[in-house]
């Protein structure tokens, strides 16, 4: 009984980058196969930047995350798929994991097919979708018109940049478009606003399924404010900013931490912060505010935001 709200729904798909998607993952991790990450692949620092530097690959750093935020612990596996090399080698600060799915990658016809592997060596039941099987990079366009190339100096930014888009232009990955057709329920974030939420709206064909999209859409706000350049946006604007790319209002219900239970028509608080680490969300706290906006039926989006 639980779990009877958020057990009705046939096809959950979330949205993000890496921590904060990992963390709304696990906590829905009872739907099994009927929730559906879609993760983004743009990161360009640490190990992934590295290994993209190198290889020419889509960032692994994020999937790799919720792969091991969904692992069952403890486990050799599990283990082994999150130890990070140590020491003065060429080996040094490269995650495993990574490692692994690079090396899948390149023995498999698809990237997607190397999430899989690891998906059933980990035995992991949620599905996890790149949102691009194709290398892109972050840009972010300034006030005065010059680009800045990469997530790493987007999150450097001391302005908020007032547009961005993918370098190449790349395709959405065909599942994670029609895992959004099939969706009865859409979550979006938490996560860095412009390099974890906004990267995979920028793919037009995602875009474009979000739009057609009947399901309601979720808005799950970060516990603190952003250091990046994201954090110059209040919240209306975040979700102009997604509303415009989409190229419709789509988003329902808004989900932000607060330690007393508020509720409205679009904007909802719940205490959401986790008690033994206040960085992250709780995931019992998530699953209840979910179940509690869900309870209600929506009304109209989000139609009149400040941009």
């Amino acid at each position: 009984m639980q779990h009877q709200i958020l057990n009705q729904y046939r096809h959950v798909v979330a949205i993000g980058g890496g921590h904060g998607l990992g963390r709304v993952l696990s906590s829905l991790d009872f739907l099994g196969n009927r929730l559906t990450g879609i993760v983004a692949t743009t990161d360009n620092g640490g190990s992934t930047g590295r290994l993209r530097a190198e290889q020419d690959c889509i960032a692994w750093g994020d999937l790799r995350n919720c792969l091991s935020q969904l692992a069952h612990r403890p486990s050799v596996s599990s283990q082994l798929f999150e130890y990070r090399f140590q020491g003065e080698t060429e080996l040094s600060g490269h995650n495993l994991g990574n490692l692994m799915l690079l090396a899948l990658d390149k023995l498999c016809v698809r990237p997607l097919e190397a999430v899989n592997l690891i998906r059933h060596m980990l035995k992991i039941e949620t599905n996890i979708i790149p949102m691009s099987e194709q290398p892109t990079h972050l840009v972010a366009l300034q006030a005065s018109g010059c680009k800045v190339f990469g997530e790493v100096n987007v999150d450097k930014m001391n302005e908020a940049p007032i547009a961005l888009c993918l370098e190449p232009q790349v395709d959405a990955t065909a599942e994670a478009c029609e895992a959004i057709s099939r969706a009865d329920l859409i979550i979006l974030g938490p996560g860095s606003f412009l390099t974890s939420i906004m990267p995979p709206l920028l793919l037009p064909c995602f875009a474009k399924a979000l739009a057609m999209s009947t399901a309601p859409v979720v808005f799950i706000d970060n516990l603190n404010e952003e250091t990046s350049p994201a954090g110059q946006f209040n919240i209306e604007q975040r979700i102009a900013w997604c509303h415009q790319v989409i190229g419709k209002p789509v988003i329902t219900k808004v989900l932000r931490h607060s330690e007393q239970v508020r509720l409205g028509t679009l904007m909802n608080h719940f205490p959401l912060r986790n008690r033994h680490n206040p960085q992250l969300h709780d995931q019992a706290g998530l699953r209840d505010a979910l179940s509690a906006v869900l309870r209600i039926k929506s009304d109209l989006p989000l139609e009149t935001l400040a941009s």
